[in-house]
């Protein structure tokens, strides 16, 4: 398959240090791919690098056939890439449907709007005009993916979004993004549960230090060996 984005030989520096050293990733439409390691392996740092938040050479990331590394966080959402944050931070100060609005205002054409994003969460529906704080920590999930599929992505991006979560809430927020996903956009997750991201996902890779530690198809590897790649061990 055409990937959608690839990264090849990507690497990223905090000042001296050196925080991934070449990796290589794709994603094609309408693929979930998974990413998993352990805290320090550089998982954050390489959706920061894919995002714009991270400065990169342009030719370490590429984006439906175009150099998009080092390009501004800004530009790079312009072109279709949406990024639902680790620990969702939603605006405090505007309810659901107005954080929702604002995940709109690139006004990028597609199918996804407030209609839309309401029937995938019927609940948001029914708490449109709540603030954040009020909401459940499964609302407020819900509500920063919808804020995320309002900018109508190609590729959407989920860093880490089961954690502190009922496993019930969970498994309903990945059957949304299998939804998603059927629809033809590309997902990338990052998730700390590994049996969780291997049920979810076509595809997985592992980070460990900054590097690639395995990658392939998410049923055909074993636990023992993603245990092995995971710890380094």
């Amino acid at each position: 398959m055409t990937p959608l984005l690839a990264t090849a030989g990507l690497t990223a520096f905090y000042g001296d240090f050196q925080a991934l050293f070449g990796v290589d990733f794709e994603i094609a439409s309408g693929e979930i791919v998974a990413i998993v390691g352990a805290n320090g392996a550089g998982k954050s740092t390489f959706l920061s690098a894919v995002c714009g938040l991270v400065p990169v050479a342009p030719r370490h990331v590429v984006l439906d056939g175009e150099p998009i590394g080092g390009l501004p966080a800004h530009r790079i959402a312009a072109r279709g890439v949406a990024l639902v944050p680790e620990g969702r931070r939603l605006f405090a100060s505007l309810t659901v449907e107005e954080n929702l609005l604002a995940g709109g205002h690139l006004r990028r054409p597609g199918i996804w709007d407030l209609p839309r994003v309401y029937d995938l969460f019927p609940a948001l529906a029914e708490r449109r005009r709540a603030f954040p704080e009020a909401l459940s920590g499964g609302q407020q999930q819900m509500a920063a993916i919808g804020r995320a599929l309002m900018a109508n992505p190609r590729l959407l991006i989920c860093d880490e979004i089961s954690l502190g979560l009922a496993p019930v809430v969970v498994r309903e927020l990945y059957q949304r993004i299998a939804e998603v996903a059927r629809a033809g956009l590309s997902v990338i997750v990052v998730e700390q549960d590994v049996s969780l991201a291997q049920r979810m996902s076509g595809r997985l890779y592992c980070l460990q230090e900054g590097r690639v530690s395995l990658s392939g198809a998410s049923a055909s590897l074993a636990r023992a060996e993603i245990s092995r790649a995971y710890f380094g061990i």
